[in-house]
């Protein structure tokens, strides 16, 4: 059984103070540093080794838990500082992540139309091989055997892999889909490499190494009580899932979430921001529990399970974005768009699975403060 979290309201539970948020954000503009000095000796990503994605991932990391923290604390912060540092913290943390972002929506995308045709062989492979790791999907955790080289998954087996080869269409939907998304993913890397170049990346630097030595908390503020502060956070947190559309999340197929998938409207899915701003509350109140607890952050395996849910909510609804926009290309075969289609509808059904496995993890118990 996952261990549970301490009840910042039982007036029994013992205070933490401010002193353990200075601690935390000391730690983190630490490893925010170190993660720093390992990426420029990595030749700053110029050549995407495994060691530079690593480094970018842990800056990426630690800006989020130094944002969040900023949030939820932000009382007990000097205010001017908070408010400067939190928006171009978002801003690193959201830049690093666009090339990653890409090079997993390309390698669900490709998987997807290579489960969906039933082929066993993709003609445009080298795309979804440049992406290590699992591919899951909901209801499906397939691990991603290695290639000959060892870099990245090979095309996983299906029940019907004897079909032959992928439907023209569905060829050059992955064709479309790998020209689009790996050009989305260079300007990604170009634009980080820039960022982390400019000026107003040495000044983020700058003063989270300041961090590293001096919290600039308020009057008071070491011997305050966070506690409150972090109840607060999982108390937005329920709100929100409150006001989710769960009893809809409780049917494992929602036609209306398909209602919009033919409209020539690029906007978000209308469905979509407020599952997108539970998933960023639950991490708010995740970070806000490591800080009340530090290394001793106790697991709560119905939070994790229910964050990896609304994960693969966030990944699936972009993905399905990337298959409408792709077949809003100009002059492209019928076969084509069909193929598009199906994937955008396969991938909005895995946005349903996805809310019904959140509401499933959810209800199993009410959410427990950090």
């Amino acid at each position: 059984m996952a261990q549970q979290h301490l009840d910042p309201t039982d007036p029994k539970a013992r205070a933490v103070t401010g002193d353990a948020l200075a601690g935390y954000l000391r730690g983190q503009a630490t490893e925010f540093l170190r993660a720093l000095r390992l990426h420029r000796e990595t030749g700053n990503g110029q050549n995407g080794t495994e060691e530079s994605v690593d480094a970018a991932r842990a800056l990426r990391h630690s800006a989020r838990r130094i944002s969040g923290s900023l949030h939820t604390f932000r009382p007990l912060l000097d205010a001017d500082w908070s408010e400067e540092m939190r928006p171009e913290l978002a801003w690193l943390s959201g830049t690093l992540a666009l090339e990653h972002a890409c090079a997993a929506r390309l390698e669900r995308l490709l998987l997807a139309l290579h489960r969906l045709s039933g082929s066993a062989a993709f003609p445009a492979q080298s795309a979804a091989s440049a992406v290590g790791g699992r591919v899951t999907g909901a209801g499906r955790g397939v691990p991603a055997p290695a290639t000959a080289a060892g870099r990245g998954p090979a095309t996983p087996p299906t029940a019907t892999a004897d079909r032959g080869n992928l439907t023209v269409g569905a060829a050059k939907a992955g064709a479309l889909l790998e020209r689009q998304l790996t050009l989305a993913r260079t300007r990604a890397h170009s634009t980080a490499l820039q960022a982390l170049g400019s000026s107003r990346f040495h000044a983020v630097a700058d003063k989270v190494a300041v961090l590293a030595s001096e919290v600039p908390l308020t009057q008071g503020a070491s011997g305050a009580d966070l506690r409150p502060l972090a109840a607060a956070a999982g108390e937005r947190l329920t709100d929100a899932v409150t006001a989710l559309p769960l009893v809809t999340a409780g049917h494992p197929y929602n036609a209306e979430a398909l209602i919009h998938g033919l409209s020539p409207d690029p906007a978000p899915h209308p469905q979509d921001g407020p599952w997108h701003q539970v998933r960023l509350l639950l991490r708010l109140h995740r970070y806000a529990g490591e800080v009340l607890h530090g290394d001793g952050a106790p697991l709560d395996v119905r939070l994790l399970t229910a964050g990896q849910a609304l994960n693969l909510h966030r990944d699936a609804s972009e993905a399905a974005a990337a298959a409408a926009s792709a077949a809003r290309t100009p002059r492209i075969a019928p076969a084509t768009a069909y193929a598009l289609g199906v994937l955008h509808a396969d991938q909005r059904h895995e946005v349903e699975a996805a809310r019904f496995a959140f509401q499933q993890s959810w209800q199993k118990q009410a959410v427990g403060t950090p």
